[in-house]
């Protein structure tokens, strides 16, 4: 049996080695609870303080900016809910995307449950949004504007910074869902301007279960998980102190790694593109080069496949790709992404997928991968 290929990196990535060393060394030796006053609980709160300020440091923020969550759909929830619920009396129209990840999305369809006005604006056929687009939405209503950093279906990147200079005369908050882009992007929250900033770790070879959101200081923010004081009073529950440290050792590792994973994923994408050019197989990228978009997806459609035959025959050749987002992956319904970019009766939301790169990869076995991806399509295309 072929050996199995894993290119899904955008739905999970798995443990570094030195990630997870430093996880089970935690777990170990540091089980106080920070809360506590003893030896055992001071250790555990300087090393989560140590874990904070690298957190922090990474997107230029300020350590007392950073709210420990369980991940980028909480730091997401936190981050709307929260800041609405904590301006009540101020306005109720809210600014978003139709490619938001659905952690934006439910929230803002509660939101319109409750009363509340949500534009979503329209990407054009590349996934982008413009600041022309955000201006023209903007009223004297807004008190919100949350557009994510990359998409993490087709890998677009937004003009974040453009549309951050456009907010900072308008008294709106202006949040982005970082987590795709966290790790493969240098992110600093005073070039961006933004005032919320979410990220999760087990997208750049960190622990499931840990994110945090950045709060810019002087924006107000309802608590939405309420009991004990932690987090300054912003997020209860006692904090996982060895998920924490190994999130700060994924980043530090992450940091180091940037670019020369932005070149690596750069030649996985062209050897690709070769290998499919070789086989003489129907391929159309998503993206084109001229299009900022995160290093590591290369989202591309393949004319005459349908994708859930096409991803089943794919696991049966040992390749793992999905067809965007894996919170709704098991449904294999068209892509709410693709669609908004293409509009529905497009056969790219049926015949499209998702490679992603990632840890451990090389370019051998991305030849393999290819070579089987066209090996699947021939045999799929009559």
């Amino acid at each position: 049996m072929k050996p199995a290929i894993y290119l899904d990196y955008a739905a999970t990535t798995p443990m570094n080695p030195a990630v997870l060393e430093r996880f089970t060394t935690a777990l170990q030796d540091t089980y106080g609870n920070p809360s506590s006053t003893h030896q055992f609980g001071r250790h555990a709160k300087k090393v989560l303080e140590d874990a904070r300020k690298t957190l922090a440091s990474s997107i230029n923020a300020s350590p007392n900016e950073i709210i420990v969550t369980s991940g980028g759909t909480e730091a997401d929830n936190l981050a709307i809910f929260g800041y609405v619920q904590s301006l009540k009396t101020e306005g109720k129209h809210i600014i978003t995307t139709k490619i938001e990840h659905h952690a934006v999305l439910n929230p803002c369809k509660q939101l319109e449950s409750q009363g509340y006005k949500v534009t979503y604006l329209s990407p054009n056929k590349h996934g982008v949004i413009t600041a022309e687009q955000v201006q023209a939405a903007l009223t004297d209503e807004t008190i919100l504007v949350s557009i994510m950093y990359g998409n993490n279906e087709v890998g677009t990147i937004q003009p974040i910074a453009e549309i951050g200079r456009l907010l900072s005369t308008h008294p709106c908050a202006f949040h982005t869902d970082a987590v795709q882009a966290y790790g493969s992007c240098s992110l600093d929250v005073e070039e961006l301007q933004v005032d919320l900033l979410s990220v999760s770790a087990h997208k750049l070879n960190g622990p499931k279960g840990i994110g945090f959101l950045y709060q810019r200081n002087g924006k107000l923010l309802s608590s939405q998980v309420l009991g004990g004081s932690q987090e300054k009073q912003r997020r209860a529950g006692t904090e996982n102190v060895p998920a924490i440290v190994a999130f700060a050792e994924a980043v530090s590792i992450a940091e180091q790694s940037k670019q020369e994973k932005k070149t690596a994923y750069s030649t996985y994408k062209q050897k690709m593109v070769e290998v499919f050019e070789k086989h003489q197989i129907d391929f159309l990228p998503t993206i084109p080069d001229t299009v900022a978009s995160l290093p590591h997806i290369y989202h591309v459609s393949f004319p005459g496949t349908d994708v859930e035959t096409f991803l089943m025959s794919l696991d049966l050749e040992g390749v793992a790709v999905s067809s965007g987002s894996a919170c709704t992956a098991g449904s294999f319904e068209p892509s709410h992404v693709v669609t908004a970019m293409f509009g529905t009766e497009s056969d790219k939301a049926r015949n499209s997928i998702r490679i992603s790169f990632g840890y451990d990869l090389d370019e051998s076995i991305i030849e393999e991968a290819a070579n089987r991806i066209a090996n699947v399509v021939k045999r799929l295309v009559k």
